[in-house]
């Protein structure tokens, strides 16, 4: 029954292939002709349906399919106003940086995750990781297909869409701003949008309430020595913690409800299907014979189905490959990055998880512990669209495709890194090497329409 179902989604590609899998006349010794067992056909089957799935739905978000939301959520997304000042001295002003040190304003989501580049990273300088107001230490994931994920980030600290802009709001390296400045600049700038999907917003200009916070104080500075001293955000001991715990609620709301808008956008953001899946529908001259041959190894010799599964080639589950950390951007190197058996707790903890208030509704995605599996294991990323990034693994130490199969046939490290490798030799030539390599070109797909999204 199985062969028969995938013989069927791959009828007009099985006829034209026969026997021998011919599909491209003149095959050489260095080019040979493709061919696929049963199996195999199935495999590929499972990995391209006649169309990609919707994100699924999102019970933490009651909002998360709200075109209004998704609108809101993209003017947010391209906003730089919300962010503090630009902290690192490599903040010098070049094509680059996002500004100069020590300016605010400067930094958005689009900066880090930019839309032209399949949103991702394709500015800072090397490729790697990220300069917003400082450094990073892991590469900016791409948000194409990010709705079809349940825990977030590459260690699953983040168990929403919604609570994810948390994160970079409050970090020093990244939007170096504060929940009390993001919600002063909402009442300020979107308050009628705002009100129109959500509500009435807080009196926020009630200084007695809520202490005003100009974009040159908020977030974080950075001392040479001692500990940096904060504003606008749980724990800062001024401004934040001096209100009502009512109004601290209140605050963080508002910037709850902008990542139920953010996330309805970000839903909207998919890569889209491509050569492969023309290939897979029965166009049997979509693929070369080498990316043929690599859709085969893909899901045979090589292994990548068993963590790459399904329509978009992810099972957003967590794994150790075996890496271990190397220097990038001259001078950065994260050691000892334990991955999902910090994030996965971190989650669990986040007053602001899909568990708390703050959440819509609850669907069990947080898991009920953290088991030693987690150790060093970090999210499966989906490869759709996966040619076009500058750099790859969560180090980005890996600078290209060919680095990353060769990476995955001699089975990762053999030390350097927390908890157990699940990689094994595959045992690959350099023709199969090439062809894997192919095959993953061959999953670019065109990206979201601009003219739907309003993306300049």
């Amino acid at each position: 029954m199985r062969e028969r179902k995938a013989l069927s989604q791959l009828g007009a590609l099985v006829l034209l292939l026969g026997c021998h899998g011919r599909v491209i006349p003149g095959p050489t010794d260095d080019d040979p002709e493709p061919s696929f067992t049963a199996a195999q056909l199935a495999q590929l089957a499972e990995l391209s349906p006649s169309s990609l799935p919707p994100p699924p739905p999102d019970v933490s978000n009651r909002f998360a399919d709200d075109p209004r939301a998704a609108l809101l959520g993209q003017r947010l997304f391209l906003d730089p106003g919300f962010s503090g000042q630009l902290l690192d001295g490599d903040n010098d002003g070049g094509p680059n940086a996002l500004g100069m040190r020590g300016e605010t304003g400067k930094v958005a989501c689009a900066g880090c995750h930019v839309p032209s580049a399949g949103f991702l990273d394709n500015r800072t300088l090397g490729g790697q990781i990220s300069l917003a107001a400082g450094w990073n230490l892991r590469r900016t994931l791409s948000l194409l297909n990010v709705g079809q994920a349940r825990l977030l980030m590459w260690d699953g600290r983040r168990d929403a869409l919604y609570n994810q802009p948390f994160g970079p709001l409050e970090s020093a390296t990244e939007m170096n701003t504060s929940r009390l400045f993001v919600a002063e600049q909402v009442y300020a700038r979107y308050r009628g949008d705002y009100e129109s999907i959500f509500g009435p917003l807080p009196p926020l200009a009630d200084g007695t309430r809520f202490p005003a916070l100009g974009a040159a104080q908020t977030g974080c500075n950075r001392p040479i020595s001692g500990q940096p001293t904060c504003h606008g955000m749980p724990g800062d001991g001024a401004e934040y913690d001096g209100m009502a715990p009512a109004d601290q609620a209140a605050v963080t709301q508002v910037v709850v409800n902008l990542g139920k808008a953010l996330g309805a956008y970000e839903r909207l953001l998919s890569c889209g299907q491509g050569r492969f899946d023309q290939w897979a529908h029965g166009d049997a001259s979509a693929l070369s014979r080498a990316e043929q041959r690599g859709a085969a190894l893909f899901v045979d010799k090589g292994k990548c189905v068993l963590c790459h599964a399904g329509p978009f080639f992810s099972d957003q589950k967590f794994h150790n490959v075996g890496l271990a950390p190397a220097t990038v951007a001259v001078v950065f190197i994260d050691l000892g990055d334990r991955g999902a058996a910090t994030g996965l707790p971190a989650a669990l903890g986040d007053p602001l998880n899909v568990r708390s208030r703050f959440s819509d509704g609850d669907d069990q995605r947080l898991p009920s512990s953290v088991g030693a599996e987690f150790e060093g294991a970090f999210r499966t990323p989906t490869l759709r669209c996966v040619s076009r990034r500058p750099s790859f693994m969560h180090t980005a130490q890996l600078r290209t495709l060919d680095d990353v199969v060769a990476f995955h046939d001699r089975g990762g490290h053999p030390y350097g890194y927390p908890g157990a490798n699940e990689l094994t030799l595959l045992g690959l030539s350099d023709r199969e090497r090439q062809d894997l390599v192919a095959f993953l070109g061959s999953l670019d797909g065109p990206g979201p329409p601009a003219t739907l999204l309003r993306i300049p």
